[in-house]
């Protein structure tokens, strides 16, 4: 019973991990990548559409991205949905691709950056111990309704908090990688 419990935490870790990753992705850094793009919405014929699923996306150059929609009739919500979003880009269209050209980053934005890794980074290190706090509350009860013996609870925990340290370790270097990305000029 216990080992469910314990699987089902590391689940959900691996799966705040992972969340972690493409929060991360979405962060812009000096480099142009598809991923700043994941949480783009576009209003399609009166629909919120994910912007992945309208274009495909090509990064010829570090600093360029080039957007070519699979309806010509997107064009112009995708670039309103560019333009309004908190990328600090403008989009260019010359009727066939959406160019964006990435500017450089200044040291003030850099740090802006840093300090929304940092956020995100937080966020998933209290999910990660809330994802903890749960499993070891579901093993209390199951040693109070003397369901499992006390030893097994006590090994339970102990699993618990060397899984929970492993995913908080796996946050703090994606973390590391984000920052050290962002510095780099």
């Amino acid at each position: 019973m216990t080992s469910e419990i314990v699987s089902s935490a590391e689940q959900k870790n691996r799966g705040t991990v992972e969340h972690a990753r493409e929060e991360f992705g979405a962060i812009r850094t000096g480099r142009a990548h598809p991923a700043m793009f994941n949480k783009l919405m576009v209003d399609y014929y009166g629909a919120q559409t994910p912007l992945q699923q309208l274009a495909t996306f090509q990064v010829p150059e570090a600093r360029i991205v080039l957007i070519s929609p699979f309806d010509r009739g997107a064009m112009a919500g995708i670039e309103k949905a560019i333009r309004d979003s908190d990328l600090g880009v403008n989009p260019a269209n010359d009727g066939n691709v959406i160019r964006i050209v990435m500017p450089q980053l200044t040291e003030e934005r850099r740090k802006e950056y840093i300090k929304v890794a940092r956020t995100k980074a937080e966020e998933a290190r209290v999910a990660i111990r809330n994802n903890r706090r749960h499993a070891v509350d579901a093993v209390k009860k199951l040693a109070k309704d003397k369901e499992i013996g006390e030893d097994d609870a006590k090994s339970a925990e102990k699993h618990l908090d060397t899984v929970t340290k492993k995913y908080e370790e796996q946050v703090n270097d994606l973390l590391k990688a984000k920052e050290a990305e962002l510095l780099e000029v």
